[in-house]
């Protein structure tokens, strides 16, 4: 891992100094759209952040400097503006750049809000409509916490959880064939392989295996509605995210059809304000999704890569995500020349979209 992170600095600091960087978001057509950066939840210390799953978080200090670099280069222009330059066509005489965060963590309104406040900088949340106001967690939250907490306790992790998957009648997915498993690659694992009510009940069995320690899990409590409804007055836009964040390529087309239909009258009857834009849980579209979501009447949808469906190119915006140690070098202090690079996505190379986009699959 640290041989990966000296390389992948030296190659950005390359790439950055020679003026690649910049090139190879010409090429990629990076540049002929406005930039949409993602993130997820915000906090004051990562160290602190034990129980979270890894590149969701990225300290306050860290997003400033984010903002501070794409903001010399960038004009910040809200969500709803970037919808109406994609479809006029408008140049991009001056790049300009969105800020959006997904999930509805409630760190975004203790730490990001202000600090997009005081600079005066537009954003984005994209929250999920079940879990608004409630003391739920995010369900791969808490799967990861159970399986962190199993895999503390079991001496061979692979061989147990497989014995849970096969006593539940459930495949053992091929990218759990792995000598050191740990609890975030199982996770992975678990969320590309099952539906959510299969994994449901993964974590139904482990619940009555492990005892949860769920009064550690405080710091990923979620936005209420009357935060949703203070920052909408304050000039952010509301997105929809589903109403149980379930991984829609995962499930049947009836269920992509509640959960994109049922979060969006939700919020437009919560908040009063019609919802144009919606946010693909993990980034997961392929055909079949993206034609349930324009039957919801969204306007706009983002997704976490480069791929555009041709059919729908409004439905599949790409935005760059990012996260607290995607823009640290190999001595963990922030780098500028990172940064540069995932913003003109001149390392998309190095971890390419392991999803299939093609056209060929089944609509419905």
């Amino acid at each position: 891992m640290m041989v990966r992170r000296i390389v992948k600095t030296g190659v950005a600091h390359a790439l950055h100094l020679s003026g690649a960087d910049k090139l190879m978001g010409l090429l990629t057509g990076a540049r002929s759209i406005p930039l949409v950066i993602g993130y997820h939840r915000v906090v004051e210390e990562a160290a602190r952040e034990e129980n979270c799953l890894p590149g969701m978080i990225i300290t306050r200090n860290t997003l400033e400097r984010h903002l501070d670099w794409i903001g010399q280069r960038f004009d910040f222009i809200t969500l709803d503006e970037t919808g109406a330059r994609l479809r006029s066509g408008e140049g991009l005489d001056k790049p300009v750049a969105t800020v959006t965060f997904d999930d509805g963590y409630r760190d975004f309104y203790t730490h990001a809000f202000p600090l997009l406040k005081r600079k005066g900088i537009p954003a984005a949340v994209f929250p999920v409509t079940g879990l608004i106001g409630t003391s739920q967690l995010h369900f791969f939250d808490k799967l990861y916490h159970l399986l962190a907490q199993a895999f503390s306790r079991w001496r061979d992790r692979h061989r147990e959880l497989s014995r849970l998957l096969v006593g539940l009648g459930m495949p053992v997915p091929e990218r759990m064939e792995t000598r050191d498993l740990g609890a975030y690659e199982a996770v992975r694992a678990l969320l590309d392989s099952f539906s959510q009510r299969e994994i449901y009940r993964v974590m139904e069995s482990l619940e009555g295996e492990i005892e949860s320690e769920e009064e550690l899990l405080g710091n990923l409590r979620l936005l209420d509605w009357e935060m949703l409804s203070e920052m909408r007055h304050s000039g952010i836009t509301i997105g929809s995210h589903t109403v149980t964040h379930a991984f829609l390529t995962n499930e049947t087309f009836q269920k992509v059809l509640d959960e994109t239909m049922l979060s969006r009258a939700e919020l437009e009857k919560r908040l009063g304000t019609k919802i144009e834009h919606f946010a693909y849980p993990s980034g997961r579209f392929n055909p079949r999704v993206v034609a349930a979501v324009a039957a919801a009447d969204y306007n706009f949808a983002y997704t976490t890569c480069s791929h555009q469906d041709p059919m729908y190119p409004f439905l599949t915006i790409p935005r760059k995500m990012l996260w607290e140690n995607s823009t640290l070098d190999s001595l963990d202090h922030f780098s500028s020349a990172l940064l540069s690079c995932q913003v003109h996505r001149a390392l998309d190379w190095a971890s390419p979209c392991k999803l299939e986009h093609r056209r060929a699959w089944p609509t419905f």
